[in-house]
């Protein structure tokens, strides 16, 4: 837990990049397939809106791949929305 806040400031750094290209390269090496990145969005959209033990502890047990997959997802996520 120690590295929290040097992860917050590389995330918050990446939110006010206007630039995408960095953060897409980062999880094109990740060697996963289209299902399993699919089925780490359904769980992390159903788990995220459920109780909020049973979505940490969901959350705690994911590898570092699947890890920087959902922050790439909120980070796009949150420039999308800031573009519409």
């Amino acid at each position: 837990m120690d590295n929290k806040p040097e992860l917050d400031n590389t995330i918050l750094a990446k939110l006010h990049s206007r630039d995408d290209s960095a953060l897409l390269k980062e999880i094109d090496d990740i060697s996963c397939t289209n299902s399993d990145i699919v089925m780490l969005l359904a769980q992390y959209q159903t788990l995220s809106e459920q109780d909020d033990e049973l979505f940490d502890a969901w959350y705690d047990s994911l590898c570092e791949a699947q890890l920087r997959v959902l922050k790439a997802f909120e980070i796009l996520r949150s420039h999308l929305e800031q573009r519409i």
